[in-house]
């Protein structure tokens, strides 16, 4: 699966840097390549995110109304992207999407022997102890980046190698007279005033600010509101990346700098398109129900003069006699409407004597 990025993107810089014959150039160029590649994946997560931002304000009117009812708050929160037509993980996948090929690439850069210049493992190895034999001491700790000092070895002592290895070429690592094989922490480690020094420095400071500016960005164009948590990983990432930017090579730094130009300028591009765009949709749906409901209102409206103009005969409501209540009692005890009398009935001789 590496090989098949890293493979593509590694024959397009090597046609830049025959292009240009700046390494630095080249991974400008390089990096404006990936953007674009990448660009219909976040153009997908860029949308959704930006119709997610803004149903910020409805979300947080439905937690104030549900605070005390988490579960209904889930309930109307899905209704409400229903209606929306959103799909809450859309954004987050198709931005992930781009991570599992930016990591890939990162190999061109930090292995410019086996994926720029597309050299076996075992020319590598050759290569290596050639320049070993040459003077070459690979830096103490981790060899993750030990390829790309390697590589700058070799076109600094061009004249031992050249025509020894096929494939292997004279690169030249130097940009704005920096070199990009050089880590940022050596040079702190040994400090003077000069330009190569300070640049090597200012890479990594540059890098870490324009992914502040990013994020920042990103959050504007979206439409979302910083909450504490995203405003802690606001300041921790781009510290990160500084970080990080010291104990790599120089060349990784410059490509996250042209990466987050490159990045900044999309951002703001895309959620300036969206936002009209959605809201050019919002204003066209809440058109239509404005004209659904004019219409139930002159509809209802007409029924109601039609009723006035042509009033329909009233049937008149016949009295219903009322029910004749049943005395509670049998035939036999009636004497005429007398219930009970004939057990009262007066007899005249009933106690004589016989």
């Amino acid at each position: 699966m590496t090989n098949l990025i890293t493979a593509p993107f590694a024959w397009i810089m090597r046609i830049f840097y025959s292009m240009t014959g700046s390494y630095g150039l080249s991974l400008l160029l390089f990096t404006l390549v990936v953007k674009l590649v990448m660009l219909p994946f976040q153009i997908k997560g860029k949308k959704s995110m930006v119709r997610m931002g803004r149903l910020s304000g409805k979300q947080k009117e439905l937690e104030k109304k549900y605070a005390n009812n988490k579960q209904k708050y889930q309930e109307e929160v899905q209704k409400l992207y229903m209606e929306e037509g959103i799909n809450p993980m859309g954004g987050c996948l198709w931005s992930l999407i781009p991570l599992f090929i930016l990591i890939p690439l990162y190999n061109i850069i930090r292995r410019p022997l086996t994926y720029f210049m597309r050299l076996g493992e075992e020319t590598v190895t050759a290569v290596r102890d050639l320049a070993t034999n040459v003077g070459y001491q690979a830096a103490s700790g981790s060899t993750a980046y030990e390829e790309i000092s390697l590589a700058n070895f070799v076109s600094n002592h061009w004249e031992s190698f050249d025509g020894k290895f096929d494939g292997l070429f004279h690169v030249n690592f130097s940009f704005l007279d920096l070199d990009l094989t050089a880590w940022p922490s050596n040079a702190i480690t040994n400090f003077n005033l000069s330009w190569e020094c300070i640049g090597l420095i200012l890479i990594p400071i540059i890098a870490g600010a324009l992914s502040f500016l990013q994020t920042k960005v990103t959050n504007k164009s979206n439409g979302q509101e910083m909450q504490s948590s995203m405003k802690g990983m606001m300041i921790m990432m781009p510290l990160m990346s500084v970080y990080i930017g010291f104990i790599m090579p120089a060349a990784l730094g410059v490509y996250w700098i042209f990466n987050s130009l490159f990045s900044i300028v999309q951002e703001a591009t895309l959620g300036r398109y969206f936002n009209k765009k959605i809201q050019a949709e919002e204003d066209e749906r809440e058109a239509k129900r404005e004209a659904s409901r004019q219409k139930r209102m002159e509809e209802a409206k007409r029924q109601a003069l039609e009723e006035r103009n042509n009033p329909k005969p009233q049937k008149k409501m016949e009295k219903k006699q009322p029910e004749k209540k049943k005395n509670p009692t049998n035939e036999a005890g009636r004497v005429g409407d007398r219930p009970y009398a004939r057990g009262r009935s007066f007899v005249e001789n009933r106690y004589d004597d016989k």
